[in-house]
């Protein structure tokens, strides 16, 4: 009789469900705000532009003053960025340069290219301007009291800038989400602990820790790493009690499968409670969720491709909500197979895939779940759905690993 599983889209909608943001806040410079999560709006107090300006070095105009190309002009003042000129007079025109104010009485910009400086100072216009010519209007990137930032929304350089655009030197952020990571295996060895040729039989080294720990940063989460807990029931508990008095979430890698030396899933029962254990997904099934108190738990597969793709599935989602953004959902994309998979499994499947050079998705020879090369060689994931087959050719999802790890 098969096991039953939980699909991943319950799966996710269960684990969110659990995920209130995070209590407390931070106040950082906007310098440092990179990746951090917006608490509350950010409104402009001004308008950007603050007033309509040049978008090219040359001659501002009143277009009616130039009935025809060829008109030579006297230039009446020179305004640089930063100055602001006084009212064009009739009959002539400024010297202007890139982002400078335009003088009132001004409809449009010819530039330098289009123009010949004369001897006598004046300037003649090759081009006929048209009104609103090369001029940025005021308030055309942001309007006074327009909410430029939404609350919940993750942080990107371009969104610093904004903030920056319209005076903001500090934001209040989510504060940053405390998590325990530990590995759970006897065969686990750290790399520098053993050179390869000395390593027992039996042994590997624990890639696992290296990129969860790193996932984990760059989600902005304060990671407490406990290292490798040994294969006995009394060790699993006590790291798991000493984890939950400090941190919001507790992420284990190994263990959560059912063999005699997997200990997480009672060691969880045991101080507290399991919400969710295996899901229908492939790599992926052995992942779990609970609480001890109020501290969250997942546990991810000691395969590492699984405990790969699971953090990005499962994990990555559920500490943005921790953080507040809202939209937690990856974007997917519709890309073209250049291979063939001719078995679908009973499970949704996720291939490690890349782009070719006639930007297509070729699939890694191997899809098992213990290559981490595959994650490696990878541009992301196929998302294909239980029993379903594919043909070279066909349409599928694509996610990508640079959203994924972002």
């Amino acid at each position: 009789m098969r096991d039953s599983l939980t699909s991943l889209d319950s799966a996710l909608a269960a684990v969110l469900a659990q995920a209130r943001t995070l209590s407390g806040s931070e106040r950082v410079s906007t310098f440092d705000a990179d990746g951090r999560v917006l608490l509350a709006q950010a409104v402009s107090p001004l308008q950007v532009p603050p007033h309509d300006n040049s978008a090219m070095d040359g001659y501002a105009v009143r277009s009616s003053d130039v009935a025809a190309p060829g008109t030579v002009l006297p230039v009446s003042q020179r305004i640089a960025a930063g100055q602001m000129g006084e009212a064009l007079a009739p009959a002539t025109v400024a010297r202007i340069f890139t982002g400078a104010p335009l003088p009132a009485g001004a409809d449009a910009v010819v530039m330098q290219e289009d123009c010949e400086a004369q001897a006598d100072g004046s300037v003649r216009i090759n081009a006929l301007p048209a009104a609103g010519q090369w001029v940025r209007r005021a308030g055309a990137d942001i309007a006074l009291n327009a909410v430029v930032l939404e609350a919940g929304t993750r942080l990107t350089p371009a969104e610093l800038g904004l903030a920056a655009s319209i005076g903001l030197a500090q934001l209040e952020v989510a504060r940053r989400p405390r998590v325990a990571l530990f590995s759970t295996g006897d065969e686990l060895v750290m790399p520098g602990s053993v050179r390869p040729e000395d390593m027992p039989p039996g042994a590997i080294y624990n890639s696992n820790r290296f990129f969860l720990r790193a996932m984990l940063q760059r989600l902005g989460c304060e990671v407490t790493d406990l290292g490798i807990v040994p294969d006995q029931r009394e060790a699993t508990v006590n790291a798991l009690r000493d984890a939950a008095s400090a941190h919001d979430l507790i992420l284990t890698s190994g263990g959560v499968s059912v063999g005699e030396e997997d200990h997480i899933k009672p060691a969880v029962e045991q101080l507290g409670q399991l919400d969710l254990w295996k899901i229908a997904m492939k790599p992926g099934k052995p992942f779990a969720y609970g609480r001890l108190g109020e501290t969250h738990f997942m546990g991810l597969p000691g395969n590492p491709v699984s405990s790969f793709v699971t953090f990005m599935l499962l994990v990555r989602p559920f500490l943005l909500r921790l953080q507040g953004v809202a939209d937690v959902a990856p974007r997917v994309v519709a890309a073209t197979a250049a291979f063939d998979w001719p078995r679908g499994d009973r499970r949704r499947e996720f291939l490690r895939v890349r782009y070719n050079e006639d930007g297509q998705l070729e699939l890694f020879r191997n899809q098992t779940s213990n290559l981490l090369t595959s994650a490696a060689w990878g541009d992301g994931l196929v998302d294909n759905p239980p029993e379903q087959t594919i043909a070279r050719g066909d349409t599928v999802r694509f996610l990508s690993f640079a959203e994924l790890l972002s």
